[in-house]
């Protein structure tokens, strides 16, 4: 297929930014599940700049544009994608600031940020407000943009305010008051995240590292975590009374633990996690996802919509 970027055509969307390109780029090893095709051009901008200038030219030529974080809620197409990927790994976009002196205002971090090693921090300085997010793997822009979270709370609870590029190029501040965080999702508009604040408080270092310790612990015991999978495939449905039920129960129910297509397979421990083995293909995943979502509305009325992004040619 004709990558609708080619390695020639890139030179007048970034050949004067300040950023590093990978063109026909593998993108398995950027993702939970270490499969997947490649990108006809990943980008790693230097400087918010850059970024700026990309996004604007992307959009005014049409030119689809996604942005890769931990690649832990993400499934890559066995074709792989079109347009520009965008990651932001460079130190412009991972930086975790607080006030130098006096009592804590506000955590400022980039949207590149590891969501994980920034709660090991939190805990280590004494600061809560973000422990729900333990055993969560995300880029604190992804979590932010999902709302990720589990039974402990989401990350929207603790967020100050939002800063995004929208595709003219333009910086937007969203603070908290402007912003609604619902099950799985918030009201960001299209954009790129480039940093968010959140209203943490300060209290005994071992107490925040106790409650991170007990909700990972939870999570080791309830999830496969060992296994490559991208964490819950499926987003809790609303039920027939109105409250949400859970997707791994609807699975378990429909008798589909242990299901497989391919290498793919529905997990024994959590039947809201597919998992891979060596060789697996984004192909047979889809399969899977399709047969789990027939076999539950069959079983249950109730119809699955998946949590983890799929990224397909011709789809952004």
């Amino acid at each position: 297929m004709t990558p609708l970027v080619s390695p020639s055509g890139t030179a007048a969307l970034f050949a004067d930014l300040a950023v590093r390109v990978e063109t026909d780029a593998p993108l398995a090893a950027h993702t939970w599940f270490g499969i997947g095709g490649r990108a006809d051009v990943l980008v790693h901008p230097l400087e918010e700049d850059s970024l700026a200038t990309l996004l604007r030219r992307c959009h005014q030529s049409g030119v689809p544009l996604r942005v890769l974080g931990s690649g832990a809620n993400l499934l890559v197409a066995d074709e792989g994608v079109d347009g520009v990927v965008v990651k932001l790994d460079e130190p412009a976009f991972c930086a975790v600031r607080s006030n130098a002196e006096g009592a804590l205002g506000t955590l400022h971090v980039g949207a590149g940020a590891d969501l994980a090693k920034l709660v090991q921090e939190c805990a280590r300085r004494g600061l809560e407000g973000l422990s729900p997010m333990a055993g969560i793997p995300a880029s604190v822009g992804g979590a932010v943009r999902m709302n990720a979270g589990g039974r402990y709370g989401s990350i929207g609870d603790a967020v100050h305010g939002v800063c995004m590029l929208l595709p003219d190029g333009s910086r937007v501040v969203y603070p908290r008051d402007e912003l609604r965080f619902d099950y799985r999702e918030a009201s960001l508009p299209t954009g790129v995240i480039l940093w968010s604040t959140f209203a943490l408080t300060e209290e005994d270092p071992v107490r925040v590292r106790d409650r991170v310790k007990e909700i990972f612990n939870y999570k080791k015991s309830t999830q496969p975590l060992a296994d490559h999978s991208a964490g819950c495939m499926f987003r809790n449905p609303i039920g027939a009374d109105g409250e949400r039920v859970s997707a791994g129960l609807l699975i378990d129910r429909a008798k589909l633990k242990g299901e497989r297509i391919g290498g793919a397979a529905v997990s024994e421990r959590h039947g809201n996690f597919i998992t891979v083995a060596p060789g697996t293909r984004s192909a047979d995943i889809e399969a899977l996802v399709r047969l789990v979502r027939t076999r539950v509305l069959d079983a249950s009325g109730i119809e699955l919509d998946t949590e983890v992004v799929f990224w397909r040619r011709g789809e952004a």
